[in-house]
């Protein structure tokens, strides 16, 4: 029979204590990861079904559209974000760090130790390239996230449309300064708005739900297929709305240095994909009772009490929405200086935990110059949105292609599984960058 010596009592209270301050860290990581990982993925709702229906390409919103685009919407996440993405891509890392040039550096170290490195020159440069969308990615994002929420206010309140543009640049100088304090602290800031922000999400999906539960046969696939088939042309431009579901999703692969797969994985699928899910299901259902609310479905599922509070809200979340293409930014600097496609620039670590989570102060003032430069050459949110749509798919399109030349070459995948799974990724990437 087994005895409790004290020593034995020790070495399962030390467990224990070792078992909890691992909770404890994890918890504290995917917080800090809903800040800066998942701000830009989780502000979509304020716009994405709005842009579906009421937008330059916007399709009336009948039962049939609503449903299809929501399947469109459900299908675009568990596909990009939930598959391709957290289960695929996300197993290609480069000791740690994400991105395309941690593909690019699995790429490189394959060929370097072939006799055939002249053709792997030509994937190297696409990889870079790619690299290059996703500083202009980092550039875009700011402008547009902090544009249009100040917008927003300007909407509410008219008094503030003079100043929207002051306001806009004093908010990105505000949000560029303080990244010098670290990843672990602004996303300590950030992390507790951010879920606040996804906790309403969630309830007012659910309440308009409740209202309109048939909404949830969306959830099939061939409601999707179905739209396609119906709306022909339109339906296929209404494919460049429905991508703003997914926008933000390179950020994650870029900044998993940042925090490492386990919290990134844990804080998506525990918290922010039921939230968004709910909310994108609540809108529609909204929709099929009162279609005239085609113009703003977000708001118009908000009490008139809320409706202050929900503005300010969604304003502040939209501003932290740009961190995960800075905090990107900054992690693809890091890995461009190791491979030698970058100058060595003073890189800090900001934390004694996550080797990955770093500032890098030349890129952070480049960041802020020509954010602020795009806001006051474009002085509108919607005239970078097509800027915007061509990097990000552009981005996600690559990422697609080294993956396979990752899975080939580095993981020898046998030819037929590699091109069968990325040939899927295809199929969902290709007409969301021609749309």
């Amino acid at each position: 029979m087994f005895m409790n010596t004290p020593g034995n009592i020790n070495k399962d209270a030390n467990s224990k204590t070792k078992y909890g301050d691992h909770n404890n860290r994890l918890a504290k990581m995917s917080l800090a990861a809903l800040g800066i990982v998942f701000g830009d993925i989780s502000t979509s709702p304020i716009y994405a079904i709005r842009e579906c229906f009421h937008g330059e390409y916007g399709i009336a919103p009948t039962h049939g559209n609503i449903t299809g685009v929501l399947s469109l919407m459900f299908w675009s996440l568990v596909m990009i974000v939930c598959v391709k993405y957290l289960i695929f891509v996300f197993c290609a890392d480069n000791s740690g760090e994400g991105g395309v040039l941690a593909l690019t550096a699995l790429i490189r170290g394959e060929t370097s130790q072939s006799s055939q490195g002249r053709p792997g020159l030509g994937i190297v440069a696409f990889g870079l390239f790619a690299a290059c969308l996703l500083y202009g990615d980092g550039m875009i994002t700011p402008a547009i996230s902090v544009l249009s929420a100040v917008e927003g206010i300007g909407i509410v309140t008219p008094i503030f449309e003079s100043y929207v543009i002051p306001l806009t640049i004093f908010l990105l100088c505000a949000l560029f300064l303080i990244q010098r304090q670290g990843t672990a602290i602004v996303g300590g800031l950030f992390g507790p708005v951010i879920l606040i922000w996804l906790c309403c999400l969630a309830i007012t999906g659910v309440l308009q739900i409740l209202q309109a539960p048939q909404i949830l046969e969306a959830v099939y696939p061939w409601h999707a297929v179905q739209f396609l088939i119906v709306n022909k042309l339109h339906g296929f431009m209404v494919l460049g709305a429905v991508f703003l579901v997914v926008t933000g999703t390179e950020a994650l692969y870029a900044d998993m240095g940042h925090f490492g797969t386990r919290p990134i994985r844990l804080t998506w699928f525990a918290v922010v994909f039921p939230s968004l899910i709910l909310n994108y299901f609540g809108q529609g259902a909204l929709l099929l009772g009162r279609p005239e609310v085609a113009p703003h479905p977000f708001y118009a599922m908000v009490p008139s009490w809320a409706m202050w509070p929900t503005v300010l809200l969604a304003t502040l979340s939209t501003i932290i929405a740009s961190q995960a293409v800075i905090s990107g930014a900054f992690s693809l600097t890091h890995q461009a200086i190791q491979l030698g496609y970058l100058p060595r620039l003073k890189v800090q670590h900001t934390s004694g935990v996550q080797i990955g989570q770093i500032y890098v102060a030349p890129v952070n003032w480049m960041l802020m110059v020509c954010t602020i430069a795009l806001v006051i050459g474009f002085q509108s949110s919607s005239k970078l949105a097509a800027a915007y749509g061509v990097a990000v798919t552009s981005t996600m399109l690559i990422t697609t292609t080294l993956f396979f030349v990752v899975a080939r070459k580095r993981w020898q995948w046998p030819l037929f599984w590699a091109a069968s799974l990325v040939g899927i990724f295809f199929l969902i990437d290709v007409p969301f960058f021609f749309s």
